[in-house]
């Protein structure tokens, strides 16, 4: 990670952060932080959460939570075995992940997933699991390496169960 700095996450502040450089590569996701994120957050149907690098205000990456639902019939046996027999579970939309282009490499992607994971682990609200729905093969292969799951009928649909996510830092000691 470059800088002396260590790099911040905050809710989204639209007066505040300056997002009018940053550019992923994606466009749909580029024009989202610029033009739909601050609408996001006020309507509260998303909540972004963006990174930056002191003293800037410039935005270096973003993510999004906010509530979804998943299938019982969606999930491995394995997993559905354990659980209370709901046709319907709750679960935590990781809606949208990118990190700017000129900072790719850096390790800022896996910061903010593991932030992601934070919020969702001191969340007051019942989830089962984090969801993504990778955009494409490179997204989803990043979610695989995180140890992210394809629900069963979703191929572009992963998850990571809270219980892991919470041993995770439990055996980080975090």
């Amino acid at each position: 990670m470059n800088g002396s700095s260590m790099p911040v996450i905050a809710a989204l502040d639209p007066a505040r952060h300056d997002r009018s450089r940053f550019a992923c590569g994606v466009e749909a996701l580029d024009r989202y932080l610029r033009m739909q994120a601050g609408q996001d957050a006020r309507r509260r149907v998303a909540a972004p959460y963006v990174l930056l690098e002191p003293p800037s205000a410039a935005v270096i990456g973003f993510y999004t939570l906010s509530n979804t639902s998943i299938r019982s019939a969606e999930l491995p046996a394995t997993l559905v075995k354990k659980l209370p027999r709901y046709p319907i579970l709750p679960a935590t939309l990781l809606g949208r992940l990118a990190v700017d282009g000129t900072r790719r490499g850096e390790g800022f992607g896996t910061l903010l997933l593991l932030d992601a994971f934070r919020r969702c682990l001191r969340s007051e609200a019942a989830t089962l699991a984090v969801v993504v729905d990778a955009k494409d093969a490179a997204a989803a292969s990043f979610y695989e390496r995180h140890e992210f799951l394809r629900l069963t009928d979703l191929p572009d649909r992963l998850f990571k169960p809270m219980a892991e996510i919470e041993a995770l830092f439990a055996k980080a000691g975090s």
